[in-house]
């Protein structure tokens, strides 16, 4: 039984208008340059809209607060970052990349350095980084059908990969442009609204449901409550207590009462544990269990401050080189407009992220039921209802809901546009065909990841595709634009070495999920190794093999850097194929009617 129908009511409402305004942006779509980069006529505001939209995910929706009420202060450095990272885009690379003309992350790299080898190993790093991230926004839906409505997870992944994948196939970044720029300002008025009224009744009086924290600032349970493991976890106690469950606790059958000494204890999936009022809540492992270290920034020493040097490292260079986010600034008219799209996306992400972190504090007094399982996405779902049993609170879990579904519809919708451009242009042919064979099997593959792939916080999983692309394309990028004596060969050592540790950190990480997680934590966050890494190498054999530079380095560089009123911008179908004057000129000619060659690069 659905125990809330308005939120699927406003969930199917936001599918509908996803379809309409994908139809609506697909109608004039039927080139290469209309699926892979709308032209490249998108205006500055609309663009940053866009760019929102598909940047503000199922990490940043129900994630930052979830990451919020489990982890406290620490959490806050996810939203800094992600926003953070469009400051060093504006700076180094957005006007430059759109002068280089490209169309996707591989064909700037051989745009810029030449060989076709490296085209490939970039064209395999987008498609991880993009399946990466797309994996847990698929997921997410499907926590958010399961929440609001009792369906199976699976479903929730399953509508909405097919909702963007329809729509991608009916016009590709034209057609989302419009969808993605209308559901960003949907995603703020449904997180921003039911924000404004819960911590209004919030500041009134906590009110009923509220859990009391103790002298010593632990949580206990002001009425009986009953929670229910979904995935195996294990959970800290400080203080010990009593309780009843039935399943697997401590690696053993439990039917009844059950004594937890302080310390950690293992809880098997699908375990019903049955909390008295006044228990302590217990915490899941590496989270704060007081009040007082969850206020507190680096209770856990050394590993505590590496991963939070990583979590920077990652977002605030891992930003510039996810490539659903840099095909955004292909679809501008110029540099100019570029650089000014990224200003307007460092306000209008800014301007989001107070809302989920406002909604992570309060779930943490009336939500912390959701620490015992670990499971602490679902508190912007589940916290209107929580502090308002009544229609209010139906109506603004609904409309929170509404806008979760509007988060995985349209960052999926930019990723599959990211990686069926890579795979249509670099794979197969490069017609719009092409592209839209591509998308099915993007579509295909993502859902099959998200079903078979345990489910982690969307924030971590986002956080490792950020670590591999500051990792891989970060410094491709800076150094590429910068830096005159970056060879292909040192490029490409750069991608593999950088690329290469993150991946297998990623590997080892789900394979210890599976075997009793003992990989160590700083292997979930890397990159604080990873990017230096990735910089030397490129460095070094780049000087190693300096002979190997383009011989038009200084020509490359002048189209980068140089003011676009100069006219030295030249997008790359017409490096490659000449305008359509010129085109047109080349059928003339075989026809014997004579006209302009078709001119090259630069």
């Amino acid at each position: 039984m659905i125990d809330n129908p308005w939120s699927l009511v406003l969930v199917g409402v936001m599918a509908v208008l996803t379809f309409s305004l994908g139809y609506v942006g697909s109608r004039r779509a039927n080139t290469t340059p209309d699926f892979l980069v709308a032209r490249r006529g998108v205006p500055a505001t609309r663009n940053a809209a866009a760019i929102s939209g598909e940047y503000l995910s199922a990490a940043s929706f129900l994630g930052v607060a979830g990451l919020v009420l489990k982890d406290g202060v620490d959490a806050l450095w996810y939203p800094i970052g992600f926003t953070a990272g469009y400051l060093a885009m504006m700076l180094f690379v957005a006007a430059p990349l759109r002068r280089s003309g490209a169309y996707t992350l591989p064909d700037f790299a051989e745009a810029r350095l030449g060989p076709s080898n490296l085209r490939k190993f970039c064209t395999f790093f987008v498609i991880c980084i993009g399946v990466l991230y797309l994996v847990p926004q698929l997921q997410s839906a499907g926590l958010t059908l399961h929440t609001i409505t009792g369906l199976p997870a699976w479903l929730g992944g399953a509508a909405v990969t097919v909702i963007v994948v329809v729509n991608v196939l009916g016009g590709g970044m034209r057609a989302i442009t419009l969808v993605q720029a209308f559901q960003y300002w949907g995603k703020l008025f449904a997180i921003a609204a039911p924000t404004f009224v819960l911590f209004t009744l919030f500041l009134a009086g906590p009110g009923n449901g509220a859990q009391p924290v103790d002298a010593s600032g632990v949580l206990r349970f002001p009425e009986d409550v009953e929670v229910t493991t979904v995935d195996p976890v294990r959970v800290r106690v400080d203080v010990a207590l009593r309780l009843s469950a039935t399943g697997v606790v401590n690696g053993a059958p439990a039917d009844g009462p059950v004594y937890w000494t302080p310390g950690l204890h293992e809880v098997g999936a699908d375990t019903k544990l049955r909390f008295p009022a006044g228990a302590p809540v217990p915490v899941v492992e590496g989270s704060p269990t007081s009040n007082h270290d969850w206020l507190r920034p680096q209770t856990e020493g050394l590993s505590g401050l590496f991963e939070t040097y990583s979590l920077i490292f990652a977002t605030f260079l891992g930003t510039m080189g996810l490539p659903h986010v840099l095909v955004r600034f292909y679809t501008n008219p110029d540099g100019r407009a570029a650089r000014r799209t990224a200003l307007h996306v460092l306000y209008l992400l800014g301007l989001f992220y107070v809302f989920p972190t406002v909604l992570g504090v309060i779930s943490r007094q009336y939500l912390p039921q959701l620490l015992v399982t670990g499971k602490t996405d679902a508190a912007v779902l589940l916290l209107p209802a929580t502090m308002q049993p009544n229609l209010l609170g139906q109506v603004l879990g609904a409309v929170v809901a509404a806008g979760a579904f509007a988060a995985f519809l349209s960052t999926s919708s930019g990723l599959l546009v990211s990686v069926a451009g890579v795979v249509s242009t670099d794979i197969l042919p490069g017609k719009v065909r092409d592209f839209r064979w591509a998308t099915v099997l993007t579509g295909a593959v993502a859902i099959g990841l998200a079903m078979l792939l345990p489910r982690a916080d969307a924030s971590l999983t986002v956080a490792m595709s950020f670590a591999l692309a500051a990792s891989t394309f970060c410094p491709l990028l800076l150094l590429g634009i910068w830096w005159r004596g970056l060879t292909w060969v040192g490029a490409m050592a750069g991608l593999v070495v950088g690329g290469g540790l993150v991946i297998g950190a990623q590997v080892i990480t789900v394979v210890s999920s599976y075997t009793g997680k003992w990989a160590p934590s700083v292997l979930s966050q890397p990159a604080l190794v990873t990017v230096p890494v990735a910089f030397l190498t490129m460095v070094m054999i780049s000087r190693l093999t300096a002979r190997r530079k383009p011989d038009d380095v200084n020509q490359i560089l002048l189209r980068l850097h140089a003011p676009d009123p100069l006219g030295f911008m030249r997008d790359r179908d017409v490096q490659r194929f000449g305008t359509a004057e010129e085109k047109a000129g080349a059928a003339d000619r075989g026809r014997g009617d004579g006209g302009p060659p078709p001119t090259g690069k630069l």
